[in-house]
């Protein structure tokens, strides 16, 4: 990455800020225009989340990668494709945007700009639906094409929200953001930790699967 790192940090806070916006922003208005119907709010928190996702990867992954995920900046510091320092200034500038972007949507929707939620998240189940979210989603982020990136990681999102029993966090930054929601997209701030841990076992575990798999093919080739 050519961009200072003053730069990559605004960006990555800005993006994540705006990640956040759109997650709950859109899970505040699907709830209140959907008449209690939750599959409906989740489709319309899911459609918008796929487009936002999107777009913000384009626009700031040529600044700092738009990673906007600390476990996704866990593992590009693991490969080295992000110093050890520049991973703790990009973690923070990222769960301070998320908690922005929380702030940002409530302020748009007139909700009380500083609470918590009470939306318990917990259980085996949840544990094993945000391993799986951020296994796929790092696997996806390590093993697809460079140009394809951003429609791949949005539209793995968008089939997460629906395939796993968490409605796919897969993201530190995302959990510590939507506790101070107390919306349709909040977890509560006893729920947080759980999310964290499995989150980045997800990711920990598709560095492992990538390597592998990178091995595989090499070895296989008979070109």
């Amino acid at each position: 990455m050519d961009s200072p790192l003053t730069k990559r940090l605004l960006a990555e806070g800005l993006g994540t800020m705006l990640l956040l916006a759109v997650v709950i922003g859109s899970g505040i208005m699907g709830e209140r225009l959907a008449g209690g119907n939750a599959a409906v709010a989740l489709l319309a928190n899911t459609l918008a989340t796929v487009a936002g996702l999107y777009v913000l990867i384009e626009v700031f992954g040529p600044i700092s990668g738009a990673h906007f995920n600390p476990a996704v900046s866990l593992v590009m510091a693991g490969r080295r494709q992000l110093g050890w320092s520049d991973f703790a200034h990009y973690v923070l500038a990222q769960l301070l945007g998320a908690m922005l972007g929380a702030w940002l949507a409530h302020a748009m929707f007139e909700l009380p700009v500083l609470e918590f939620s009470t939306k318990v998240r917990s259980g085996t189940g949840q544990w094993v639906a945000e391993v799986v979210a951020t296994f796929g989603l790092l696997l996806v982020i390590l093993r697809a094409p460079q140009q394809r990136v951003a429609a791949m990681v949005a539209a793995y999102i968008g089939a997460a929200y629906w395939f796993t029993a968490s409605t796919s966090f897969a993201n530190p930054a995302a959990a510590f953001g939507r506790m101070f929601s107390d919306s349709f997209a909040g977890i509560s701030p006893g729920s947080v930790l759980g999310f964290v841990v499995a989150e980045f076992t997800g990711a920990g575990l598709a560095m492992l699967a990538h390597g592998v798999l990178q091995a595989r093919t090499k070895g296989a080739s008979i070109a």
